[in-house]
């Protein structure tokens, strides 16, 4: 079956079927022309042989009529026969004719056609089945042939000759037998020839289809050999030049579509590409992200490509039913998008969408901040700048009456002018930091020295405050290299900060020890610790732990961030540990080199 299907077998069968029809209707034609032709001709021959033999009997009359049967015997052949009826008392019959069937008189009589050679003296022709005088049965067609007989002084008589029919059958059976060898031996012919021929043709076409496999896998660079320059040969030229720019089409497609994957990539903003019916066909990275918050959202209830955001839906079926850009806000897990939708054209129909989602929760963030920044400069400021205008508006009226009164409401004045001069000061060095702009000085410095140094300095805040501070130093600390200036400012803030959070009797410690980074010092109180909730922000600008759980003056709430810049300034690290009620301790790590 596979043969057949194939153009091989196509051909081969066509090509057949062509040949042997034409064969059968030549083969029927001819055997018709054949069988005519062979009983017109019997016919003919029967014919001229009787009248042959009327006219010898013509010409040897009375005594010399046995001589005329004699020659008359000798003329016909050993299947054919004759019946001469002289008159109705003598009626002779060929010497072949004695153990077969005869033609008898009263055969001849009877019968209306055959009879006509007597009375109209003319010559009949007749297809008569004879019976055998032993069985009585038919035997076989005759074609019987009667000619008029003239002898003289007598009355009509008639030479019959007939012959059998199967003599003309087995002449045609063997014609038909020799056209059908002739017709069978075409038809080998005509197959080895088809085969040939298909080849020739199929040869080109087997490979230009091995060679489309090749190609529809991704051999571009697969050839058709031309091996003829016919219209196959210009098929093959045409296969060639069609893988070859189908390869240059390719590359550029794949071309643009890596650059369009990178571009897509690399890009900050999420783009989502629909189709017209909303399904998604294209998504960067960042709206993946935006799709995974939006499934986390609604609980992990099908997957992201499935779920679409309602906004996202509304704002695309808005763009694709207006043909106009729509744009909107989103916000999922406390992140911001703005979306923004535009529909896309295809020959002046719109065959979808693109969204473009940028993230604005950094400049939300930053809006925020700097809101907050600037609520709490006035909220910082307000309280120093109302108590300077009370006092001196105090002392401008003469409120305070004695000098010890006015020189208390001076000090108070001196205080807060020393307060908005630290936080404005601190603000500075702060933008500095964060502008990258801070500027340090490094030096190789004995660490037990420095550190003793500064305790040394807090000792006496300490035991006004009833708080134990002390310092444990590993042995064989080496010398590493800062800007002590800086490191200074760091541990005078964070041991101020443990003096200012740690109640009377308590402690504050100082550890210094040798890691595999560098150096860790950690600052530890027992005061009353920091909320869980307030840890993540403690290192924030105008951070400031409840003032419930503070002793003295708080401070500006920008130390710690100060701080925090510097040990990233020196490439460190700080972290903080607490609990409510048991202590607080600030860690920072500085690196050997």
């Amino acid at each position: 079956m596979t043969f057949l299907r194939s153009v091989v077998g196509k051909l081969w069968l066509t090509i057949i079927f062509l040949v042997a029809f034409i064969l059968f209707i030549l083969t029927v034609m001819l055997l018709e022309f054949f069988e005519n032709n062979n009983i017109t001709a019997t016919k003919n021959n029967l014919t001229h042989q009787a009248e042959k033999i009327a006219n010898v009997l013509e010409n040897h009359p009375n005594e010399q009529f046995p001589l005329g049967l004699e020659i008359s015997w000798e003329i016909i052949d050993e299947f054919t026969k004759v019946v001469i009826i002289k008159n109705n008392q003598e009626v002779y019959y060929s010497p072949n004719s004695e153990k077969s069937v005869k033609l008898s008189l009263q055969d001849i009589r009877n019968d209306v056609e055959i009879s006509k050679v007597f009375e109209e003296d003319i010559t009949v022709e007749k297809v008569a089945k004879l019976s055998s005088k032993d069985s009585g049965r038919d035997t076989a067609k005759y074609s019987i042939i009667g000619v008029p007989l003239h002898m003289d002084d007598e009355q009509n008589g008639a030479v019959f000759i007939y012959q059998s029919l199967e003599i003309i059958q087995e002449t045609t059976h063997s014609t038909t037998n020799f056209i059908l060898l002739v017709a069978g031996v075409a038809i080998i012919l005509t197959t080895i020839f088809a085969f040939f021929l298909s080849s020739r043709i199929t040869a080109p076409l087997i490979k230009m289809r091995e060679a489309a496999f090749e190609v529809a896998r991704g051999k571009f660079d697969t050839k058709v050999p031309i091996l003829t320059h016919d219209e196959i040969g210009e098929l093959a030229t045409a296969f060639n030049q069609m893988g070859r720019q189908l390869k240059f089409n390719m590359n550029a497609l794949s071309q643009e579509k890596e650059q369009l994957a990178s571009i897509l990539s690399s890009m900050a903003d999420g783009v989502i590409t629909f189709n017209r019916d909303g399904t998604i066909l294209i998504s960067n990275p960042p709206a993946d992200r935006f799709l995974q918050y939006w499934y986390y959202e609604k609980g992990g209830a099908g997957s992201p490509s499935e779920e679409i955001p309602t906004q996202v839906m509304e704002l695309f079926q808005q763009s694709v039913d207006t043909e106009t850009e729509q744009a909107g806000e989103i916000s999922l897990q406390g992140r911001h998008w703005v979306i923004l939708v535009s529909p896309l054209y295809s020959n002046r129909f719109i065959r979808g969408a693109v969204a473009v989602l940028r993230d604005m929760t950094e400049e939300r963030v930053l809006e925020k901040m700097r809101k907050d920044f600037i609520a709490n400069v006035s909220h910082e400021l307000r309280t120093p700048i109302s108590m300077l205008q009370g006092y001196s508006e105090a002392i401008v009226d003469d409120i305070a009456e004695s000098q010890e009164e006015k020189k208390e409401m001076a000090k108070v004045i001196y205080d807060e002018s020393l307060r908005m001069g630290r936080l404005v000061n601190e603000l500075l060095d702060l933008a500095r930091m964060e502008a990258g702009h801070i500027q340090l000085t490094m030096d190789e410095v004995n660490l037990p020295a420095f550190m003793n140094r500064i305790v040394h300095k807090f000792q006496g805040l300490a035991r006004d405050n009833e708080i134990h501070l002390s310092a444990d130093l590993e042995n064989d600390i080496p010398n590493i290299l800062f800007d002590p200036d800086r490191i200074e400012q760091v541990l005078t803030n964070l041991i101020d900060n443990a003096i200012r959070h740690t109640p009377q009797g308590g402690s504050v410690k100082l550890h210094v020890r040798n890691d595999d980074f560098g150096i860790k010092v950690e600052v530890s109180d027992s005061g009353s610790g920091i909320p869980e909730e307030d840890l993540p922000f403690v290192f924030e600008r105008f951070y400031k732990a409840d003032k419930a759980r503070t002793r003295g003056r708080a401070g500006t709430g920008l130390g710690l961030a100060i701080a925090k810049n510097i040990i990233d300034a020196h490439h460190g690290h700080i972290s903080v540990q607490s609990k409510i009620g048991q202590g607080t301790t600030f860690a920072f790590s500085l690196p050997r080199k």
